[in-house]
């Protein structure tokens, strides 16, 4: 019933960290959206703002240091920006959820994995008893691939891969409508990755949720993204779908991350890293914030910012030479 209808819609989000340092500008302008049943990838380098964008989305951001300057968060035609707290926490948890990036400390080390579940079923829903709440958390153990007798368990006694299952059974409990999975892979090791993604691959299609991905893994990206959004800076720098980004992609910074990918048939080709660092975000360079570290930058990109151009539809690049 809702499929092509935009469920988020990013506007203009502008996100600075007032420090005693200088003022930190961890997202500039930011506008991106999300229909309903679809995958968004947010791939950049640590420090480009991704963890900030989907905090103001939950409105977690420590405020101060943290100070929403400008920008509009529509979810479900809401501004989320303009609730109270106490509205927000009825949304966090039962209509966005997330799952935080390390496993090992988003749980309570005193409390067992069922009662955890449980705390999330009864908050948003005050009419279901302690035994009603009990049964709907042993199946979202059993949904993840827990067995139930283990919904008595500490944390301190699951692997790091299981933990995570926990995490994924606690943010899916209240059926929300959009997931957003901060790097929810990197402290598993590849076997158990690819489990997880599996996992959430499955009970995304089941449950018919649209999910927010951030990685810096683009193979995790090509398994199940359907839109991709390159963050630099503090700003996105290419959006597109997974075919734009993958098969012609254009900003060069894009074209940077793709070449530091081992190619697996050509042995003798040899990793092309993107020269330099990422830019202090208390001093941002003028103009082009990739210019210092672009093989093509001329002499308009350092002292002008790129206009976002359409290449195609739905394929924006925010760059002067494209």
């Amino acid at each position: 019933m809702n499929e092509g209808k935009i469920l988020l819609d990013i506007r203009d989000l502008t996100v600075h960290y007032i420090t005693y340092d200088g003022t930190v500008r961890a997202v500039e302008n930011l506008s991106l959206s999300l229909k309903y049943g679809e995958t968004l990838g947010l791939v950049g380098e640590t420090g480009a703002g991704k963890t900030t964008t989907v905090k103001t989305i939950l409105r977690i951001l420590q405020e101060p240091p943290a100070k929403i300057i400008k920008g509009e968060i529509i979810f479900e035609n809401e501004d989320l920006l303009k609730k109270d707290m106490k509205k927000m926490r009825k949304i966090r948890g039962k209509q966005i959820s997330m799952i935080f990036q390390d496993p090992m400390t988003s749980l309570n080390p005193v409390l067992t994995v069922q009662e955890q579940i449980m705390e999330v079923l009864r908050l948003h829903n005050r009419k279901l008893s302690k035994k009603e709440a009990l049964i709907e958390a042993l199946e979202m153990l059993e949904m993840v691939g827990i067995q139930a007798e283990r919904g008595s368990d500490y944390p301190h006694q699951f692997s790091g891969g299981m933990k995570q299952r926990v995490i994924i059974a606690m943010a899916l409990a209240c059926n929300p409508k959009l997931l957003i999975a901060d790097e929810p892979t990197t402290a598993l090791d590849v076997t158990i990755q690819a489990q997880v993604l599996e996992l959430m691959k499955r009970l995304k299609n089941e449950y018919d949720t649209s999910m927010i991905m951030i990685t810096h893994d683009l193979g995790i990206v090509a398994e199940i993204c359907d839109k991709i959004a390159i963050m630099y800076a503090g700003e996105i720098v290419e959006y597109g779908t997974r075919k734009h980004i993958f098969h012609n992609g254009l900003h060069p910074y894009t074209k940077g991350l793709f070449a530091c990918i081992p190619n697996i048939l050509d042995e003798e080709t040899k990793l092309i890293p993107i020269k330099g660092l990422a830019p202090d975000p208390i001093n941002l360079p003028l103009g082009c914030k990739f210019h210092p570290r672009c093989s093509y930058a001329c002499e308009i990109c350092k002292t002008e910012i790129p206009p976002n151009k359409e290449i195609e539809p739905g394929h924006f690049v925010r760059c002067h030479i494209v």
